[in-house]
């Protein structure tokens, strides 16, 4: 059944590997920012990185030249904290992570501690400490739920990928037996949370990403028009591996420009 797309009036964009690459701007991401400025157009920057926060995020896509408002930013640690408030409000949690998580539940109105939390929220760090996991592990089986920011095993650095998220997450299911649930992209969720932030509709709303198996199938299954740039991590050749297909394939954000 196809479904009947009304002209795109909002935008949801990944940020690595479509806008930006290890901290540089991508040719066309400002020109494609600028566009959705003068057009009027609503739109979000998502990113899966828990760790900063959305001024954080800001300030250093500033400095690689885009300019986008913290209002415009939306990261797992958000979406989740949006989770867990209507899930539980003003609950409590014990939290690994940084400061955009923190930051997040803690705006949420959640309480943060390590006493007989609601949940044991897990989110991307620089440096996992091995006593706060095993608190973690001791927590959910006392019995706190467990709940994740986003399911990546692995992150980018400059030397090589880094455990992620998703890799501590493994580690703790094994030692409890307890699954947790990913707020973060694949999960339609974390769209649908950024476009009630919004208020944008899925008939008229694009998701613009540069992996198959997250942004795209995340962007399909909350209804949405899906570009995938081959920019970052999918190629030409992987997409045929998937039984889903984007919208568009385009080169680059470059390509998107004339679009909005």
């Amino acid at each position: 059944m196809s479904i009947d797309r009304k002209p795109a009036e909002c935008w949801l964009t990944d940020m690595d590997g479509v806008l930006v690459h290890e901290g540089l701007a991508l040719p066309g991401a400002a020109d494609f920012l600028d566009r959705l400025v003068a057009a009027g157009r609503r739109f979000l920057v998502l990113t899966n990185n828990s760790i900063f926060t959305p001024r954080d995020l800001s300030a250093r896509l500033a400095r690689s030249g885009l300019q986008v408002p913290e209002a415009s930013i939306w990261t797992s640690a958000l979406a989740t904290a949006d989770f867990l408030s209507t899930q539980l409000p003003n609950g409590s949690a014990y939290v690994i992570g940084e400061a955009g998580l923190t930051t997040a539940l803690y705006e949420a109105g959640y309480t943060l501690t390590d006493t007989e939390p609601d949940y044991v929220v897990l989110g991307e760090t620089r440096t996992y400490s091995f006593e706060a996991i095993t608190r973690a592990i001791r927590l959910i089986g006392a019995g706190a739920r467990f709940i994740a920011t986003n399911p990546d095993v692995t992150g980018p650095s400059p030397e090589g990928p880094l455990p992620a998220t998703g890799s501590v997450a493994a580690m703790i299911t094994r030692a409890t037996g307890s699954e947790p649930y990913f707020v973060g992209k694949p999960n339609p969720m974390m769209f649908r949370s950024a476009m009630n932030r919004i208020e944008a509709h899925s008939e008229s709303t694009v998701m613009i990403g540069d992996r198959m198996d997250t942004d795209v199938v995340a962007g399909i299954e909350a209804g949405l028009d899906t570009i995938l740039v081959l920019t970052g991590s999918t190629r030409a050749s992987d997409v045929a591996r998937f039984p889903f297909r984007p919208g568009r394939v385009l080169d680059s954000i470059a390509d998107v420009v004339d679009l909005v």
